[in-house]
């Protein structure tokens, strides 16, 4: 079951590329309004009016016990994936709707319960760009499942990284709410991070209110730091 789950997640990723391709040239003045892949019109998305830290700021505790109940046992080296190969979907490092920070701390990998999320916040962003009439782009993820290895190197360097982090069960990844990348580098018309920060917001807040994860607002990092929900 779990190799067919991981299957159709694969699937969803090359149709993702394949529909965001078609979305890259925006939407023409007075063209009918888009459709989601399913064919659906969209609805005009609405704007975030809440407050970062109030709306997002489900604790660590929260988070722990939503990546216990959905994740993998912590892994102790990278060399470990090898043995979860059924368990685990490797995210690309670059698709139609995302980037990747180098990653130095963490691996590109994710329970599917966890991939799939991540890919509807990065569909759902894309389509309210799309919806609004905005230049598209892309989101930036910064971290993702994290081994013991790697959680050791990042509190040697880092006295706020928690030493049982929900990183390490494979149902948490970081997106920025301070760097988006533009689809189309030379457009003239740029939008300000801070409007690309309401946006995803409104995804998320929305996702959230479906009981679908948990967001923690980090200021610090400059991310959203979400994990998946399964129940």
């Amino acid at each position: 079951m779990r190799s067919f789950r991981r299957g159709v997640l694969l699937l969803s990723l090359f149709l993702i590329v394949c529909c965001g391709r078609d979305k890259t040239s925006g939407n023409a003045e007075g063209s009918e309004l888009p459709k989601t892949a399913r064919g659906i019109p969209l609805e005009r998305k609405r704007r975030f009016t809440g407050n970062y830290n109030r709306e997002f700021n489900d604790l660590q505790d929260l988070h722990l016990k939503a990546a216990l109940a959905a994740g993998i046992s912590p892994l102790a080296s990278r060399d470990d994936t090898l043995k979860l190969a059924n368990e685990l979907v490797r995210l690309p490092n670059e698709l139609e709707l995302y980037k990747m920070y180098e990653l130095t701390h963490s691996i590109p990998f994710l329970v599917p319960s966890a991939a799939q999320l991540f890919i509807d916040i990065a569909q759902n962003f894309r389509d309210s760009l799309y919806s609004k009439e905005l230049p598209l782009y892309r989101l930036y993820v910064s971290s993702l499942l994290r081994t013991d290895e790697d959680l050791s190197r990042l509190t040697r360097g880092n006295i706020n990284a928690s030493e049982n982090s929900a990183h390490r069960y494979g149902t948490t990844f970081d997106i920025s709410w301070k760097l988006f990348n533009p689809v189309m580098p030379d457009s003239t018309h740029r939008v300000p991070p801070e409007r690309l920060k309401l946006v995803l917001a409104q995804v998320l807040f929305d996702l959230k209110g479906q009981q679908r994860c948990y967001v923690k607002h980090e200021r610090k990092q400059a991310c959203f730091h979400i994990t998946v929900r399964t129940e």
